[in-house]
This record gives C-alpha cells, sequence and structure tokens, in this order.
C-alpha cells in the first residue's frame, strides 16, 4: 500500500495529530485547554460542534448524576475486587466497565429509544402515545420499563434536580421539552391505580436529557459509561490504598450457601 492509501484506511474528522500540533475536530487543543470544560469537550468530540453554554451545563449535569452509586453496584464492587488482586488501576477500571451491559449500564440506551417512539407516534396526545408503546413493551414480555422504578430508592433522589434543569432548558428555548413530556406520561400510565408510585430513575431522568440534547440511544450508554469511569476510579484508587489482598464479593466469615 502507498502512504496515501494508508493515511487514508484511518483518515478521521476526530483529530489531526501531526509534530507539535494537535486539534480536536478542527480546534488546536491549545485553543481548549484554558477555555473549555470537560463537558463541552466531550460534546465536541462527539457531535464535531461546540456546545452553547446552557447545553454543556444541561450534559455536565447528567454526567454528574450518574459518577457513582456505591459498592451496591456491580461495576463499583468489580472495580474494588479486581484492584485487590495485584493488577493496576486501568484493569480495575476496564474490569468494571465491563460489567457495564443491558441489565447494569444499559437502561439509559434502552429509555431513550422508549422515549424516541413515543414521541414517533404522537400524531394524538403524547398521552394516549405513551399508554400505546407501554402495552406494546408489556406486550413482549418487559418486566421493567427502562428508567423506571429503582431496587434501593423509593424515590431516585437524582431525579427531580435533573428535571427541574430540563425544564429551566426548555423555558429558555435550550431544547424542545418533548422527550421530557414523554417520560412523564410514562410515569403517569404506570402510576394508575398504584398505591406505591414507579417514579423515574436516574436513567430515565438522564436520557430524557440526552434525548433533548439530540444524542442518539447508544450514545446514552457512551456517556454513562464516561460518567461512571470517574465513580469506578475513585472506588479501585480507595481500595488500593487499604491494603487488602483478594478481596472476596463477601467476608470470609459468610460461607456461600451449598446447593449441592
Amino acid at each position: 500500500m502507498t502512504d496515501t492509501e494508508v493515511a487514508d484506511w484511518w483518515g478521521t474528522a476526530v483529530s489531526r495529530i501531526e509534530p507539535d500540533h494537535i486539534e480536536l475536530r478542527g480546534i488546536p487543543v491549545r485553543d481548549l485547554i484554558a477555555t473549555t470544560g470537560f463537558g463541552a469537550v466531550i460534546w465536541l468530540m462527539l457531535r464535531g460542534s461546540r456546545p452553547t453554554g446552557a447545553q454543556a451545563r444541561l450534559l455536565e449535569a447528567a454526567l454528574v448524576a450518574g459518577v457513582d452509586h456505591g459498592p451496591h453496584a456491580p461495576s463499583i464492587a468489580v472495580a474494588r475486587i479486581t484492584a485487590t488482586c495485584g493488577v493496576g488501576i486501568n484493569n480495575a477500571m476496564a474490569s468494571a466497565i465491563n460489567t457495564l451491559g443491558d441489565s447494569h449500564g444499559g437502561a439509559g440506551q434502552e429509555c431513550v429509544e422508549l422515549l424516541e417512539e413515543i414521541v414517533a407516534r404522537s400524531t394524538g396526545t403524547v398521552e394516549t402515545a405513551a399508554a400505546e408503546v407501554v402495552a406494546q413493551w408489556r406486550a413482549r414480555g418487559v418486566r421493567y420499563l427502562p428508567g423506571f422504578g429503582h431496587r434501593f430508592h423509593t424515590r431516585d433522589p437524582r431525579r427531580d434536580p435533573l428535571l427541574a434543569l430540563v425544564d429551566e432548558a426548555v423555558a429558555a428555548g435550550t431544547v424542545p421539552g418533548v422527550f421530557a413530556r414523554a417520560a412523564r406520561a410514562i410515569e403517569t400510565v404506570l402510576n394508575r391505580g398504584r398505591a406505591t408510585p414507579v417514579p423515574m430513575n436516574v436513567d430515565g431522568a438522564t436520557a430524557v436529557v440526552y434525548a433533548e440534547l439530540g444524542f442518539p440511544a447508544p450514545l446514552a450508554r457512551g456517556l454513562f459509561v464516561l460518567s461512571r469511569s470517574v465513580g469506578v476510579l475513585a472506588h479501585a484508587w480507595e481500595e488500593m490504598g487499604q491494603g487488602r489482598r483478594n478481596k472476596g464479593p463477601i467476608p470470609p466469615a459468610v460461607r456461600p450457601t451449598y446447593l449441592g
């Protein structure tokens, strides 16, 4: 292959790296370092354009909300276990990130897909569309709607602050608000006739943010991975400083139930 063919093989619009020069999406990195927050750089790298200040603040809020949920979360537990096995911090982080699948870490993506389906169907009222789509998901055997309810919280403490910020962004014209209306319509459908409410959780609220900001559903999962990586790093580093070796998933005094 010629040099040109090799260069074209790795062609990219994301960055340009040459001796003594680095550009991110066409902007010299030196012009970003002192002027642009990390959330805005994430937007720039994924979208190829700079966000407005209001867009960047809303994205940052969603990223902050998903940072950590303690060792209850499998990803955090795995990070801490791996950190005691004599490996590097990168191994602990990679092991944790690799647990973020459909059941743990994928609800945000699935909720964006749910919201998109409702918005696409909203030829009448959003409430009617929500009821129809929820019924269809239930008919497919979906037991837990992604983004709603929580095994630990009766009302996720991250829900209300995020939705309040979305409401402010809608009022300011930063986002259209259609996905927020769809999410609240789902809550209405789910809670009809229920004594115990099933409110939106952090996955639902961040899905609203990402959808309102125009991120495709798969990027909702990727953004969650970026967010949770901060908590993973903090927990892995703390565990490394505590001096344990070969920490198992349960204390040694507790014996697993034998099923043989």
